[in-house]
């Protein structure tokens, strides 16, 4: 993996959140590609469960300052970034205080899904890659884990389709057992159709539950990878009708070498 980029966007990461296969993996697999000679960048939203002191965030001005344009309003974007000890990983926050400054992740005190759950997921999605532009640093592979990453593939290869900057990067989407109760915003493939993101997506998104937001980065997906032994059976079934590689969960203490086979093998070697 000498020299090759790749860009992990995720909504979990360990020492951020507390240990789950996501959070795990999304410190370890960064990691090992580190090590085997690839240039990482790592993405998550400034959730306001992250202590920004504890973990010495700190806000980069040359990146933030931009407004993204969401469901025709104007958002800021700020970017915060910090180091993982001892790991020589460096992780950008996407932040914006209308959408992460909040107690909680997902959810409100009562568990209820926030309303905007679904704007948040599109900020994100537009914030990241926007922010790879600005860095001028040009991915080989786009790696999301995380429901709330999965508007990531879409707007890569709808919205950036004519952007000579993304059209060579490869998208692989992580699998989790880690559905949400509910649905999402009803209008949220209106607000995709905004940015001109419709098509096959749209589809799916007529009842946005978690397997919906799961098939809608699935639909735009190079590869998938299963980050648990066990997924849901509704998505086992839809990758059975994707032409697209699937690598089977790998226990942590063997993602090296599986996850260097992988990107080079099945992934970069593809026409």
């Amino acid at each position: 993996m000498d020299g090759k980029r790749i860009l992990y966007v995720t909504t979990e990461m360990i020492p951020y959140f507390p240990e789950t296969p996501m959070s795990l993996q999304a410190l370890r697999i960064p990691k090992a590609m580190s090590d085997k000679g690839a240039d990482v960048r790592i993405f998550m939203p400034r959730f306001g469960v992250i202590n920004e002191r504890r973990h010495q965030l700190h806000e980069v001005i040359r990146l933030s300052g931009m407004n993204l344009i969401i469901n025709d309003m104007d958002q800021p974007l700020i970017i915060k970034v910090a180091s993982v000890p001892s790991e020589r990983l460096q992780v950008y926050f996407i932040d914006n205080e209308e959408y992460f400054k909040r107690k909680h992740v997902y959810a409100d005190k009562d568990g209820s899904l926030y309303e905007d759950n679904d704007e948040r997921a599109i900020f994100f999605a537009k914030g990241v890659l926007e922010t790879v532009k600005k860095l001028n640093w040009k991915p080989d592979v786009v790696h999301v884990m995380g429901w709330m990453s999965s508007m990531v593939p879409a707007y890569l290869k709808e919205y950036y389709a004519d952007d000579s900057f993304f059209n060579e990067a490869k998208v692989v989407v992580s699998l989790f057992d880690d559905a949400f109760e509910g649905e999402l915003n009803s209008g949220i493939a209106s607000k995709l159709a905004f940015d001109g993101i419709n098509g096959e997506i749209a589809t799916y998104l007529e009842k946005p539950n978690c397997e919906a937001m799961t098939k809608a980065a699935l639909v735009y997906a190079d590869a998938a990878v299963k980050g648990e032994e066990i997924i849901p059976e509704s998505i086992n079934q839809y990758l059975q009708t994707k032409n697209i590689p699937v690598m089977d969960y790998c226990p942590i203490e063997g993602v090296s070498e599986a996850y260097k086979i992988f990107y080079a093998e099945e992934l970069m070697n593809q026409n």
